[in-house]
Protein backbone atom coordinates (compact mmCIF):
# COMPACT_ATOMS: atom_id res chain seq x y z
CA UNK A 1 0.00 0.00 0.00
CA UNK A 2 1.53 3.61 -0.51
CA UNK A 3 1.54 6.08 2.18
CA UNK A 4 0.34 9.72 2.49
CA UNK A 5 3.15 11.87 1.49
CA UNK A 6 2.45 14.17 4.50
CA UNK A 7 -0.36 14.03 5.45
CA UNK A 8 -3.37 12.38 6.51
CA UNK A 9 -4.84 12.37 3.41
CA UNK A 10 -7.74 10.61 2.02
CA UNK A 11 -7.34 7.95 -0.80
CA UNK A 12 -7.97 4.29 -1.60
CA UNK A 13 -4.63 3.69 -1.71
CA UNK A 14 -3.57 5.36 0.79
CA UNK A 15 -2.48 3.22 4.24
CA UNK A 16 -3.87 4.68 7.51
CA UNK A 17 -0.83 2.57 9.51
CA UNK A 18 1.80 4.44 7.21
CA UNK A 19 0.09 7.97 7.77
CA UNK A 20 -0.15 7.57 11.47
CA UNK A 21 3.40 7.01 11.63
CA UNK A 22 4.51 10.20 9.21
CA UNK A 23 2.06 12.17 11.92
CA UNK A 24 3.77 10.56 14.67
CA UNK A 25 1.31 8.76 16.00
CA UNK A 26 -0.88 12.36 16.92
CA UNK A 27 -3.87 10.73 15.25
CA UNK A 28 -6.64 8.29 15.84
CA UNK A 29 -6.98 4.59 14.63
CA UNK A 30 -10.27 3.58 13.92
CA UNK A 31 -10.84 -0.24 13.98
CA UNK A 32 -14.14 -2.12 13.10
CA UNK A 33 -14.56 -4.53 16.31
CA UNK A 34 -17.82 -5.54 15.71
CA UNK A 35 -20.13 -6.28 12.38
CA UNK A 36 -23.84 -7.07 12.72
CA UNK A 37 -25.39 -8.54 9.42
CA UNK A 38 -24.20 -7.18 5.92
CA UNK A 39 -21.24 -4.56 6.07
CA UNK A 40 -18.91 -2.88 3.68
CA UNK A 41 -15.68 -3.72 5.06
CA UNK A 42 -14.76 -6.63 7.38
CA UNK A 43 -14.04 -6.61 10.56
CA UNK A 44 -10.64 -5.46 11.76
CA UNK A 45 -10.37 -2.76 9.11
CA UNK A 46 -8.84 0.55 10.13
CA UNK A 47 -8.64 4.09 9.50
CA UNK A 48 -6.48 6.80 10.52
CA UNK A 49 -7.97 10.61 11.20
CA UNK A 50 -6.19 14.05 12.21
CA UNK A 51 -8.09 16.45 14.78
CA UNK A 52 -8.68 18.63 11.86
CA UNK A 53 -10.79 16.06 10.23
CA UNK A 54 -8.63 14.33 7.30
CA UNK A 55 -8.72 10.52 7.10
CA UNK A 56 -6.96 7.58 5.38
CA UNK A 57 -8.82 5.00 4.78
CA UNK A 58 -12.70 3.60 5.06
CA UNK A 59 -14.75 1.66 7.14
CA UNK A 60 -17.79 1.93 5.61
CA UNK A 61 -18.99 3.18 2.17
CA UNK A 62 -18.91 6.88 2.93
CA UNK A 63 -22.15 6.87 5.38
CA UNK A 64 -20.50 7.37 8.94
CA UNK A 65 -17.02 8.77 7.87
CA UNK A 66 -17.27 12.48 8.82
CA UNK A 67 -19.05 11.34 11.70
CA UNK A 68 -16.25 9.02 13.05
CA UNK A 69 -13.74 11.64 12.11
CA UNK A 70 -15.95 14.13 14.66
CA UNK A 71 -15.47 11.49 17.72
CA UNK A 72 -12.29 11.20 16.82
CA UNK A 73 -11.31 15.14 17.81
CA UNK A 74 -13.25 14.50 21.07
CA UNK A 75 -10.93 11.12 21.67
CA UNK A 76 -8.14 13.22 20.86
CA UNK A 77 -8.74 15.72 23.22
CA UNK A 78 -9.88 13.68 26.01
CA UNK A 79 -6.66 11.47 25.38
CA UNK A 80 -8.98 7.92 25.96
CA UNK A 81 -10.04 5.36 23.85
CA UNK A 82 -14.14 5.30 23.23
CA UNK A 83 -16.07 2.70 21.74
CA UNK A 84 -18.72 4.30 18.91
CA UNK A 85 -21.94 2.06 17.26
CA UNK A 86 -23.39 2.90 13.94
CA UNK A 87 -26.83 0.94 12.37
CA UNK A 88 -28.41 -2.09 14.61
CA UNK A 89 -28.10 -0.84 18.36
CA UNK A 90 -27.01 2.73 17.60
CA UNK A 91 -27.62 5.86 19.56
CA UNK A 92 -27.60 7.84 16.99
CA UNK A 93 -30.53 7.07 14.98
CA UNK A 94 -30.36 9.85 12.37
CA UNK A 95 -27.35 8.14 11.04
CA UNK A 96 -28.02 4.95 9.22
CA UNK A 97 -26.24 2.33 7.43
CA UNK A 98 -27.88 1.59 3.75
CA UNK A 99 -26.85 -1.97 4.05
CA UNK A 100 -28.94 -2.52 7.21
CA UNK A 101 -26.21 -3.87 9.65
CA UNK A 102 -24.75 -2.92 12.37
CA UNK A 103 -20.62 -1.97 13.07
CA UNK A 104 -18.86 -0.99 16.36
CA UNK A 105 -15.92 0.85 15.59
CA UNK A 106 -13.34 1.72 18.51
CA UNK A 107 -11.36 5.03 18.65
CA UNK A 108 -7.35 4.86 19.48
CA UNK A 109 -6.26 8.02 19.95
CA UNK A 110 -1.96 8.76 19.92
CA UNK A 111 -1.48 5.03 19.40
CA UNK A 112 2.22 4.50 19.66
CA UNK A 113 4.27 4.87 17.07
CA UNK A 114 6.94 2.37 17.89
CA UNK A 115 4.37 -0.75 17.51
CA UNK A 116 2.58 0.96 14.29
CA UNK A 117 6.60 1.00 13.29
CA UNK A 118 7.32 -2.52 13.82
CA UNK A 119 4.15 -3.41 12.63
CA UNK A 120 5.17 -1.89 9.27
CA UNK A 121 8.44 -3.24 9.25
CA UNK A 122 6.86 -6.58 9.36
CA UNK A 123 4.70 -5.94 6.83
CA UNK A 124 7.58 -4.84 4.37
CA UNK A 125 9.33 -8.36 5.10
CA UNK A 126 6.64 -9.95 3.96
CA UNK A 127 5.70 -11.51 8.00
CA UNK A 128 1.94 -12.26 9.06
CA UNK A 129 1.51 -10.55 12.35
CA UNK A 130 -1.20 -9.83 14.94
CA UNK A 131 -1.94 -6.21 16.67
CA UNK A 132 -3.36 -6.59 19.93
CA UNK A 133 -5.40 -3.67 20.93
CA UNK A 134 -6.41 -3.13 24.50
CA UNK A 135 -9.44 -1.36 24.11
CA UNK A 136 -9.72 0.40 27.72
CA UNK A 137 -6.25 1.82 27.53
CA UNK A 138 -5.35 2.31 23.92
CA UNK A 139 -1.93 0.20 24.61
CA UNK A 140 -0.92 -1.60 21.29
CA UNK A 141 1.04 -5.32 21.28
CA UNK A 142 2.42 -7.06 18.22
CA UNK A 143 2.23 -10.77 18.51
CA UNK A 144 3.28 -13.36 15.78
CA UNK A 145 -0.03 -15.39 16.19
CA UNK A 146 -3.88 -14.84 16.91
CA UNK A 147 -6.51 -14.18 14.30
CA UNK A 148 -8.97 -11.41 14.15
CA UNK A 149 -11.60 -10.79 16.79
CA UNK A 150 -12.44 -9.56 20.01
CA UNK A 151 -11.58 -10.84 23.41
CA UNK A 152 -13.23 -9.26 26.33
CA UNK A 153 -10.90 -6.04 26.33
CA UNK A 154 -8.51 -7.08 23.68
CA UNK A 155 -9.02 -6.35 19.92
CA UNK A 156 -6.72 -8.49 17.54
CA UNK A 157 -6.05 -7.71 14.25
CA UNK A 158 -4.62 -10.23 11.50
CA UNK A 159 -2.56 -8.70 8.72
CA UNK A 160 -1.17 -10.68 6.17
CA UNK A 161 1.51 -10.18 3.71
CA UNK A 162 -0.20 -8.44 0.05
CA UNK A 163 -0.71 -10.73 -3.25
CA UNK A 164 2.27 -10.15 -4.79
CA UNK A 165 2.07 -10.87 -8.66
CA UNK A 166 5.66 -12.21 -10.07
CA UNK A 167 4.54 -11.68 -13.60
CA UNK A 168 7.00 -13.20 -16.77
CA UNK A 169 6.57 -12.84 -20.51
CA UNK A 170 6.66 -10.39 -23.17
CA UNK A 171 4.29 -8.26 -25.35
CA UNK A 172 1.07 -6.39 -24.68
CA UNK A 173 -0.90 -9.13 -22.42
CA UNK A 174 1.86 -9.56 -20.35
CA UNK A 175 2.52 -5.30 -20.23
CA UNK A 176 -0.96 -4.37 -19.70
CA UNK A 177 -1.47 -6.88 -16.78
CA UNK A 178 1.41 -5.64 -14.99
CA UNK A 179 -0.27 -2.02 -15.45
CA UNK A 180 -3.48 -3.40 -13.90
CA UNK A 181 -1.87 -4.72 -11.13
CA UNK A 182 0.66 -1.13 -10.33
CA UNK A 183 -2.33 0.43 -10.72
CA UNK A 184 -4.56 -1.70 -8.08
CA UNK A 185 -1.49 -0.58 -5.89
CA UNK A 186 -0.43 -4.60 -5.67
CA UNK A 187 3.40 -5.47 -5.71
CA UNK A 188 4.35 -6.95 -8.99
CA UNK A 189 7.74 -7.77 -10.47
CA UNK A 190 8.22 -7.93 -14.26
CA UNK A 191 10.25 -10.58 -15.55
CA UNK A 192 10.56 -10.36 -19.65
CA UNK A 193 13.52 -10.97 -22.14
CA UNK A 194 12.50 -8.20 -24.07
CA UNK A 195 13.97 -4.92 -23.63
CA UNK A 196 10.37 -3.04 -25.00
CA UNK A 197 8.05 -4.87 -22.52
CA UNK A 198 10.23 -4.12 -19.32
CA UNK A 199 10.59 -0.97 -20.61
CA UNK A 200 6.59 -0.25 -20.84
CA UNK A 201 6.90 -1.64 -16.95
CA UNK A 202 9.56 0.17 -15.26
CA UNK A 203 7.51 3.20 -17.40
CA UNK A 204 4.85 2.93 -14.75
CA UNK A 205 7.05 2.18 -11.77
CA UNK A 206 6.75 -1.77 -11.73
CA UNK A 207 10.04 -3.57 -10.39
CA UNK A 208 11.59 -5.65 -13.16
CA UNK A 209 14.11 -8.36 -13.95
CA UNK A 210 15.67 -9.12 -16.94
CA UNK A 211 15.21 -12.98 -18.04
CA UNK A 212 18.04 -13.91 -20.22
CA UNK A 213 16.94 -17.42 -20.70
CA UNK A 214 13.86 -19.97 -19.95
CA UNK A 215 14.55 -20.54 -16.40
CA UNK A 216 12.79 -19.42 -13.00
CA UNK A 217 15.36 -17.38 -11.25
CA UNK A 218 16.47 -19.47 -8.35
CA UNK A 219 17.10 -16.21 -5.95
CA UNK A 220 13.72 -14.62 -7.06
CA UNK A 221 11.66 -14.61 -3.66
CA UNK A 222 7.97 -16.15 -3.27
CA UNK A 223 5.70 -17.26 -0.85
CA UNK A 224 2.16 -18.35 -0.09
CA UNK A 225 0.77 -14.97 -0.70
CA UNK A 226 2.70 -14.80 -4.21
CA UNK A 227 0.93 -15.16 -7.80
CA UNK A 228 3.07 -16.72 -10.45
CA UNK A 229 1.45 -15.62 -14.11
CA UNK A 230 2.80 -16.72 -17.38
CA UNK A 231 2.40 -14.34 -20.51
CA UNK A 232 4.37 -15.82 -23.42
CA UNK A 233 3.43 -16.41 -27.14
CA UNK A 234 6.30 -18.49 -27.70
CA UNK A 235 5.06 -21.57 -25.54
CA UNK A 236 8.35 -22.95 -25.59
CA UNK A 237 9.46 -20.47 -22.44
CA UNK A 238 6.42 -21.84 -20.29
CA UNK A 239 7.48 -25.36 -19.11
CA UNK A 240 10.78 -24.38 -17.74
CA UNK A 241 9.29 -21.05 -15.82
CA UNK A 242 6.65 -23.60 -14.68
CA UNK A 243 8.42 -26.29 -13.34
CA UNK A 244 10.60 -24.19 -11.13
CA UNK A 245 7.49 -22.25 -9.90
CA UNK A 246 5.63 -25.50 -8.91
CA UNK A 247 8.21 -25.70 -6.24
CA UNK A 248 7.60 -22.40 -4.49
CA UNK A 249 4.88 -22.04 -2.11
CA UNK A 250 2.85 -19.57 -4.40
CA UNK A 251 -0.37 -19.83 -4.12
CA UNK A 252 -1.35 -19.20 -7.79
CA UNK A 253 0.31 -20.53 -10.86
CA UNK A 254 -1.13 -19.96 -14.48
CA UNK A 255 0.07 -19.50 -17.82
CA UNK A 256 -1.64 -17.91 -20.61
CA UNK A 257 -2.52 -20.06 -24.03
CA UNK A 258 -5.62 -21.98 -25.12
CA UNK A 259 -6.48 -25.25 -24.23
CA UNK A 260 -4.99 -27.12 -26.74
CA UNK A 261 -1.85 -24.88 -25.68
CA UNK A 262 -2.41 -25.93 -22.33
CA UNK A 263 -2.51 -29.81 -23.11
CA UNK A 264 0.36 -29.57 -24.83
CA UNK A 265 2.09 -27.89 -21.91
CA UNK A 266 0.86 -30.40 -19.87
CA UNK A 267 2.74 -33.29 -21.60
CA UNK A 268 6.20 -31.55 -21.68
CA UNK A 269 5.67 -31.22 -17.83
CA UNK A 270 4.55 -34.42 -17.14
CA UNK A 271 7.96 -35.35 -19.96
CA UNK A 272 10.27 -32.93 -17.50
CA UNK A 273 9.14 -35.05 -14.57
CA UNK A 274 6.14 -32.53 -12.99
CA UNK A 275 4.07 -34.34 -10.28
CA UNK A 276 0.45 -34.37 -10.79
CA UNK A 277 0.08 -32.86 -7.70
CA UNK A 278 1.78 -30.13 -9.03
CA UNK A 279 0.46 -30.09 -12.59
CA UNK A 280 -3.19 -30.23 -10.80
CA UNK A 281 -1.62 -26.83 -9.45
CA UNK A 282 -1.95 -24.65 -12.72
CA UNK A 283 -4.57 -22.42 -13.82
CA UNK A 284 -5.04 -22.56 -17.74
CA UNK A 285 -6.64 -21.10 -20.16
CA UNK A 286 -6.34 -18.23 -17.05
CA UNK A 287 -8.90 -15.87 -16.25
CA UNK A 288 -12.90 -16.01 -15.56
CA UNK A 289 -13.93 -14.53 -18.83
CA UNK A 290 -13.58 -17.46 -21.19
CA UNK A 291 -11.61 -16.60 -24.10
CA UNK A 292 -10.73 -13.65 -23.69
CA UNK A 293 -8.99 -12.10 -27.17
CA UNK A 294 -7.58 -8.46 -26.39
CA UNK A 295 -5.58 -7.74 -23.53
CA UNK A 296 -7.27 -5.49 -21.11
CA UNK A 297 -10.34 -8.06 -21.25
CA UNK A 298 -7.72 -10.46 -20.64
CA UNK A 299 -5.38 -8.75 -17.98
CA UNK A 300 -9.11 -7.61 -15.93
CA UNK A 301 -10.40 -11.24 -16.26
CA UNK A 302 -6.63 -13.13 -14.88
CA UNK A 303 -6.64 -10.40 -12.08
CA UNK A 304 -10.22 -11.58 -10.96
CA UNK A 305 -9.03 -14.92 -11.31
CA UNK A 306 -6.49 -14.59 -9.14
CA UNK A 307 -7.84 -12.86 -6.04
CA UNK A 308 -10.92 -15.10 -6.01
CA UNK A 309 -8.48 -17.45 -5.59
CA UNK A 310 -6.77 -16.09 -2.95
CA UNK A 311 -10.14 -15.33 -1.30
CA UNK A 312 -10.99 -19.39 -0.96
CA UNK A 313 -11.55 -20.87 2.47
CA UNK A 314 -8.32 -21.95 3.07
CA UNK A 315 -6.40 -18.54 2.69
CA UNK A 316 -8.45 -16.16 4.25
CA UNK A 317 -7.40 -13.61 6.62
CA UNK A 318 -7.16 -10.11 7.22
CA UNK A 319 -5.03 -7.81 4.78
Amino acid sequence: MLSAPNALISGPLRDPVAALIEAGGDGVLAVIIGVEGPSYRPLGAVMALDAAGGRTGSLSSGCVESDIALHATEALEAGAPRIIRYGRGSPFMDIQLPCGGGLEIALIPRPDAGVLQALTDARAARRAVTLEIDLDTGTLALAETGETGRDGARFRVRFLPEIRFLVFGKGPEASTFTALVQAAGYPVVMLSPDDETLAAAQEIGAETRHLPSARFPADLEVDDRSAVVLFFHDHDWEPPILLGAAATPAFYIGAQGSARARDLRMMELQALGMTTEDRARLHGPIGLVPSARDARTLAVSVLAEVLAESAAPARTGAA
